[in-house]
């Protein structure tokens, strides 16, 4: 049995942030799925989006917020955020990440290049060229790694937290952790538990998430009794690389900020026809004007056209993209990029407020496993990164102002009435099933009829997993599975709360604006 002052499950920008935040205090261990950078967060291209630029604002950043939003951003969350954005990057630049620096001489900020992305009224998008996740967690990830206060457990997955009932309330008081290569369930005490899982783009077919985001932390705080909100408002990227060979390949936004045009396979331009702003729309209209005219033509993909720009600008901006084309047979800088949406974002989560705390005492969460209120019904570009790292430090500060209480005797996993599964095969079968209904059902349109068809297939495979559960030894997939199937019910039973299209969510049949529109918000029946 191990113990520690925090327990973190995640090892993307929030978690590492709050445990480089904690460290120099306390014993933090840090958990993670896989290895120390294979959270979602390594795979953000387009920046980080904060005030730098002296012609910027802060009132303005807050104002796209809200339009990106469409109406159902909160309002604390939103200027609490973007007015701790600038120490935010300045404690990145501090911490030595690499970011562009601006070679013409126009500087924007110390001497770095800002972009502007779809949504953004300014160029406020601070970035390290194409590739500005990486070079963060790259950054951050060598100081977690040599840190002598934090430990670091790769390839551990968390099973559920453990919670300690007391009279009417209940405190997290750490989790069981499945240890993969040892293939065994630990205990894993600490007075302060941090959820930054990421989200659960996982739970569909065709997304630009890596394997690890299966919606872990969400359904382990739900299963906890923590109340959950906005799970309808999926993001789906309007330009994931449709190619055969590349899987979950991002084309970063700021590709369309710096002039790229979308086109049919006969070249013709297609967004202003669906949007005053063209390209430079919000994510969920582009996404949506693209799943139209896919429809409509019967095309596989649509093409995002960069190559009128100068060759040497396209390499210098977008490195990576265009190398990892090229081994792909695609030259960016002569053809267009072949295109398709793809689940990116999961803009609701667990419930916290602005100290990064659940409904669950000594129990936190950040990222994108949380709901703040910042993204409302659609995140704006490049905001998720920034709330990591405010929230991240907030919770931080919050959890080092309390006096931690004695950790309570808590029993070991017990494995005495389960076997090894007789058919891997049910797990893998279901796997497959949940994530294409998922998308065709619970897509980028959606319908009453679908809705019910979603969440009566989910009916039957949470009753399947559950036996599963209860009858066998844990595994890393069937743990995920477990996640997901419990994630995809609350993105269902969100969208059918919801009667109207807004944001992210757009239902043929309900296809007008609610003025009255509220965040939707589920409560788990042991909270009810």
């Amino acid at each position: 049995m191990r113990k520690f002052d925090v327990l973190i499950l995640g090892s993307g920008l929030g978690g590492m942030t709050i445990a480089l935040q904690l460290a120099e205090k306390l014993k933090v261990g840090l958990i993670t799925k896989r290895e120390l950078r294979d959270g979602g967060s390594g795979w953000a291209q387009g920046g980080i989006a904060a005030v730098l630029d002296d012609s910027d604002s802060i009132e303005l950043h807050i104002k796209d917020t809200h339009v990106a939003g469409a109406g159902l951003c909160d309002t604390d969350a939103t200027r609490f955020i973007i007015e701790n954005s600038k120490d935010a990057i300045d404690w990145l630049i501090k911490m030595g990440v690499p970011f562009t620096k601006d070679e013409s001489g126009d500087t924007s900020y110390q001497g770095y290049h800002l972009t502007r992305e779809g949504g953004h009224s300014h160029r406020r998008i601070i970035h390290a060229a194409d590739a500005t996740g990486a070079a963060v967690i790259d950054t951050l990830a060598i100081k977690v790694a040599a840190h002598p206060n934090i430990t670091l457990l790769e390839e551990h997955i968390a099973v559920d937290l453990i919670t300690e009932r007391s009279g009417d309330t209940s405190r997290c008081v750490g989790a069981y952790v499945y240890d993969k290569t040892a293939d065994r369930v630990e205990t894993i005490l600490a007075p302060f538990t941090v959820l930054a899982t990421g989200g659960a783009g996982k739970v569909y077919l065709y997304t630009t998430n890596p394997d690890v985001a299966t919606g872990d932390g969400i359904a382990m705080g739900w299963r906890a009794g923590c109340r959950v909100s906005n799970m309808e408002f999926i993001q789906f990227h309007p330009t994931c690389l449709y190619h055969p060979h590349a899987k979950s390949f991002l084309i970063t936004e700021a590709v369309r900020g710096e002039g790229g045009i979308l086109r049919l396979p006969d070249g013709t331009r297609f967004m202003p026809s669906h949007d005053e702003r063209a390209e430079l729309a919000p994510r969920d209209v582009v996404a949506r004007a693209i799943d139209f005219e896919m429809k409509r033509g019967g095309y596989d993909c649509v093409y995002l056209d960069i190559s009128y720009k100068p060759a040497a600008f396209v390499k210098e901006h977008f490195p990576n993209i265009y190398q990892r084309c090229l081994e792909l047979g695609i030259d960016i800088t002569k053809e267009p990029i072949p295109v398709v949406p793809a689940a990116h974002y999961t803009c609701g989560g667990l419930v916290t407020d602005l100290d990064g705390r659940t409904d669950l005492a000594n129990l936190f969460a950040v990222g994108e496993v949380a709901c703040t209120g910042l993204h409302g019904a659609n995140r704006l570009a490049s905001n998720s990164l920034l709330e990591c790292m405010v929230l991240g430090k907030a919770a931080a500060h919050a959890i080092l102002q309390q006096t931690p209480q004695p950790l309570p005797n808590v029993a070991e996993w017990d494995e005495s009435r389960v076997t090894d599964p007789d058919e891997e095969v049910v797990i893998s079968h279901n796997w497959d099933e949940l994530r294409r209904f998922m998308w065709d059902y619970v897509g980028i349109v959606r319908t009453n009829k679908r809705l019910e068809r979603a969440l009566h297939r989910i009916e039957l495979l949470k009753s399947e997993i559950h036996e599963f559960y209860r009858n066998f030894r844990v595994s890393n997939d069937l743990l995920e599975l477990r996640n997901l199937v419990i994630t995809a019910e609350l993105i269902v039973r969100c969208a059918m709360a919801r009667k109207e299209s807004r944001g992210l969510h757009y239902s043929r049949d309900y296809p007008g604006i609610d003025t009255n529109s509220k965040p939707t918000l589920l409560i788990p029946e042991n909270k009810k």
